[in-house]
């Protein structure tokens, strides 16, 4: 079994030397007269500098501003920092510019209609029909348009053509149920609600024209609805507002694109925390901090070339389906997929790389370890002989993600993990292809990203957990929360109890190699007697465990002042009645592998644990619940992957309260 630290994969001397972190570093050295000998040197030259570091990222994909920049950072308190002042910069009008322009830059597969491909020329012309359309509605910058999409071209296109007009973009998966959707899009007030009739997941059809006009009828904004026929060739159009079929919306003429003259911080579009804790937080991320932030992370750090093809399995309404869609400034190939992962085998997702020709392949933790489970070796079904990266994101990776990939996926594969998120857009620590791949690590922290590992007393540690920060801005920090007048949510969620300082909500380790590991959320985090333990420490030992399909686990403040720390388990035979055996193992190996810290006060059995629609495990929603908050305040069900997977936790809650 490979323990933390283990290295798995070394890259040739070959890669090193023509990695586009080597050639960025060479580069920089002769261009500012540095002499900046690996890539630590680069990284902390690129925060000490963070002016200089940013001004030459400019400078090195030879961004242009019609009207220039005053400064390359104005304002350099957080939040708030003011970059590029004075600059335009449209997303549209870069990501077009710098696309591949022969061969298909997007490909796209789906369980509803026969897949495809779009060359630049398709997709720009899609994008200007729809722009024109969009500003015929009368969408003017700094207006809504909100999609009620899967992961399928149109919705590429609609977020395109929207940041073109210079509005505003927000996107929801049509899995969510209508009222999670309206508690997002109800913040924004949309012009233009564009939205499909439904859906196939699984083999089977999903109607979802009764939700679209609940959600049209719950925007009084919404002048606007335009309906992408997929699940059906003719549907029938909502009702109570003005509706049309998004082919006639588009309309018959192929108008040149036009791109507004956005400046460098006018919002590009707006995404959602998973709202499984109280109304989901919108999150403001602008044209010129994505366009910046996201050429740093998908040329340098990820390496992607116009030879690259980049598979992201992502839900359209996640920041990663945004960030698959930033592929497209390299010059690569990005490819989607909407359906069941793992339908109508658990290989799917696998033989679809072969088919897209993948030479990097994005999947979640969750999807991992669904796999260990089915016992399914994807070496032995899939070729694979393009795929050089595998990167894993979404929730704690572990040593034991990274050992399954090498022995069940490729030898010969550079496996990534990666710590960031929604809020940002982009990374603070990542994998890389130009340092040995080691066990449950990611290798480096990203350029221009002041990030450490902070005690309770606020001091820096090295091989300690501790919080993740950040000191100094970042370009694709948020431009605001929507509707938080005076920053009250967005200073209480990242600026405290350290003002001027960003507290992620992670916890972190920093190597002393300068590599990091993520140990799970610090408002998840089980405080044993003085002693913090990162959720991911206990599940690796406990789905490690033979008769163990899952579990979740919680520590439980009471009124008394002490904590119970309580384990939920489903167990591999889907029984409800805990099996002695299997407990008496479970604190055995907790004990043993673990500590005594390790080993929870109970454990209750459950049919199923609950996740958010990205995957994650509702640890902090079920504490809550657990600790006397409401329901309706505690989780959205409409958040949630399996809604039904919450019910006996509901009822373990209303137990407690009555005893």
């Amino acid at each position: 079994m490979a323990a933390e630290g283990d290295i798995l994969w070394t890259p040739s001397p070959d890669l090193v030397a023509r990695h586009a972190l080597t050639r960025f570093r060479r580069w920089i050295n002769e261009a500012r007269g540095l002499d900046l000998g690996d890539y630590p040197a680069l990284w902390r030259w690129s925060v000490d500098h963070l002016e200089e570091f940013w001004g030459a990222v400019w400078e090195y994909f030879d961004l242009r501003s019609p009207t220039g920049y005053r400064a390359v950072l104005g304002e350099q308190g957080m939040p708030g920092a003011e970059w590029f002042p004075g600059a335009e910069l449209n997303f549209t009008r870069e990501v077009l510019a710098r696309a591949r322009p022969t061969g298909p830059i997007l490909l796209h597969r789906s369980e509803t209609r026969p897949g495809g491909a779009l060359t630049r020329d398709d997709l720009a012309r899609e994008v200007a029909r729809a722009a024109a359309a969009l500003r015929r509605a009368g969408v003017r910058p700094g207006d809504r348009v909100a999609g009620f999409l899967p992961s399928i071209p149109e919705t590429v296109v609609a977020l395109l053509a929207t940041s073109a007009v210079g509005a505003i973009w927000a996107c929801c998966s049509p899995d969510f149920g209508s009222q999670t959707v309206l508690d997002r899009f109800q913040q924004l007030e949309p012009k233009v609600l564009i939205a499909l009739d439904g859906y196939r997941f699984g083999g089977k059809a999903i109607e979802r024209l009764a939700d679209v006009d609940r959600i049209a009828a719950g925007l009084p904004s919404v002048e606007t609805v335009v309906l992408v026929p997929y699940l059906s060739t003719a549907p029938a159009l909502p009702s109570g507002r003005p509706a049309t079929l998004w082919e006639r919306f588009l309309g018959p003429d192929s108008p040149p694109l036009e791109c507004a003259p956005t400046r460098f911080g006018d919002p590009l579009w707006v995404v959602f925390t998973s709202g499984t804790t109280g109304l989901p937080k919108g999150i403001a991320h602008g044209h010129g901090g994505i366009v910046l932030e996201s050429l740093k992370l998908m040329c340098l750090h990820s390496d992607l070339t116009a030879e690259s093809v980049f598979f992201f399995y992502t839900s359209s309404g996640w920041i990663n389906f945004n960030i698959l869609v930033t592929g497209l400034l390299t010059g690569a190939t990005i490819a989607i997929y909407d359906g069941n992962p793992v339908h109508p085998a658990p290989d799917l997702l696998w033989k679809l790389c072969d088919e897209f020709g993948a030479t990097s392949f994005g999947v979640s933790p969750a999807f991992i370890q669904l796999l260990s489970k089915a016992g399914v070796r994807p070496k032995d079904v899939a070729r694979l002989d393009r795929l050089e990266s595998i990167t894993c994101t979404g929730s704690t990776v572990t040593p034991e993600h990274f050992e399954w990939v090498y022995h069940n996926v490729k030898a010969d594969v550079a496996m990534a993990s990666s710590s960031g998120g929604t809020e940002i857009a982009t990374g603070f620590f990542v994998g890389t292809r130009l340092l040995p791949v080691r066990a449950g690590e990611m290798a480096i922290p990203c350029l221009g990203v002041a990030v450490e590992c902070w005690n309770d007393d606020g001091k820096p540690v090295v091989g300690e957990v501790g919080e993740l920060v950040v000191t100094r801005p970042m370009p694709s920090m948020p431009l605001c929360f929507w509707n938080d007048p005076g920053n009250i949510r967005y200073l209480a969620t990242y600026f405290e109890p350290w003002p001027g300082v960003w507290r992620h909500g992670d916890l972190l380790k920093i190597t002393d190699r300068g590599s990091g590991v993520i140990y799970g959320r610090s408002d998840s985090t089980l405080n044993r007697h003085g002693v913090r333990i990162g959720t991911s420490d206990v599940y690796r030992i406990v789905e490690g465990t033979p008769g163990v399909r899952d579990s979740l686990v919680v520590n439980v403040d009471r009124r008394d002042g002490d904590s119970t720390m309580i384990l939920f388990l489903v167990q591999a035979d889907g029984s409800p009645t805990l099996d002695p055996a299997l407990e008496a193992l479970v604190k055995a190996r907790l004990g043993r592998e673990g500590s005594p810290r390790h080993v929870p006060d109970e454990i209750v059995a459950m049919p199923a644990i609950p996740y958010t629609l990205t995957g994650k495990k509702m640890e902090v929603p079920v504490k809550k619940l657990l600790q006397g908050v409401a329901p309706e305040k505690a989780c959205s069900k409409d958040a949630m992957a399996a809604p039904a997977a919450i019910d006996g936790y509901l009822a373990l809650a209303r137990e407690w309260a009555g005893r």
